[in-house]
């Protein structure tokens, strides 16, 4: 199948460099009309400009496309609700939205001060819930949706010196399996990109014949995968270097307990049980490990469901 974005608009956050510039330019060349927020900070989410933004719009436009620039800091909420107002005044809808923009502040946790951790937290995952929020009414109304949250290697597997980092992109998948749930009725999909990329967040950190394999046009692939009209719904699709692969969370299917046995002891020595991936399962909602509790528990004392 051949995947267009024609008459569909986008609003991708971050999008004067690295990532989002290339989802933005990718977006575009498919045809979207692109909202190219990016604030303009420095990696550590200091300072302001709105060169890069205006440039990427300048290399849309050339194109032949359609695109506008937007400075709204994802952390404030009336600057992002502002840039949705002004993407419908330019459009009448908006159809994806891509929330990319991050900062690093990256210290091992005892040396890291709470506003470092703090701030983290608020760009990448208050910028996203911001962004969402702003969009979700109109996705709702309109009957159509698509929300790509950024995670990272850093947030699922963890990383050293990254604590704040790595809570915050652990927590937008959270945000995506419920907003999942929420959005299903309404065909607002929502998932996740996991990418490793060189870009100017990760320049000093990766050793420059690697940092070359590892171009953003290569997550780009999958973001667009993650975010036409024949998307999957609740992915995590993580990229890198030309590599694509899914993260999937995984619960055992465990053991019971009856009350007199429920002691720390009785855990630890049935542990093998807990742990036996061979009949493990892909929940997709809280209730359902809730279920297979209390169905063991009702089974014990013979109570019918």
């Amino acid at each position: 199948m051949s995947i267009s974005f024609k008459d569909r608009v986008a609003i991708v956050t971050g999008a004067g460099n690295g990532l989002g510039r290339s989802h933005a330019l990718a977006l575009a060349e498919r045809g979207a009309k692109v909202v190219v927020n990016d604030l303009g900070g420095s990696r550590d989410g200091s300072g302001a400009s709105s060169e890069a933004a205006q440039e990427v719009v300048e290399t849309i436009a050339r194109a032949g496309g359609e695109a506008i620039a937007d400075g709204a800091n994802v952390a404030n909420y009336e600057e992002v609700s502002a840039m949705v107002e002004a993407a419908m005044a330019e459009w009448g809808r908006v159809d994806i939205l891509v929330n990319n923009a991050g900062i690093l502040r990256d210290k091992s946790f005892s040396k890291m001060g709470l506003d470092d951790f703090a701030m983290v937290v608020q760009v990448h995952l208050m910028g996203s819930v911001n962004c969402t929020k702003a969009v979700w009414d109109v996705m709702r109304d309109q009957g159509y949706g698509r929300i790509v949250m950024t995670s990272s290697s850093s947030g699922l597997y963890g990383n050293f010196g990254q604590s704040n980092y790595g809570a915050a992109k652990t927590a937008v998948v959270g945000l995506m399996n419920t907003l999942v749930l929420e959005g299903q009725k309404y065909d607002i999909r929502v998932n996740t990109l996991a990418p490793t990329a060189g870009t100017r967040m990760t320049e000093d950190l990766i050793p420059e014949e690697i940092f070359k394999l590892m171009t953003p046009e290569s997550v780009t692939t999958g973001l667009l995968t993650l975010c036409h009209e024949e998307a999957p719904n609740r992915f995590i699709l993580c990229c890198g270097a030309g590599g694509f692969a899914s993260t999937h969370i995984y619960e055992t299917d465990g053991i019971y307990l009856p009350p007199e046995q429920q002691t720390p002891e009785n855990v630890l020595a049935r542990w093998s049980e807990v742990n036996d991936i061979s009949t493990q399962q892909e929940l997709t909602a809280g209730a359902q490990q809730t279920e297979k509790f209390v169905k063991k528990a009702m089974g014990h004392f013979g109570i019918e469901g």
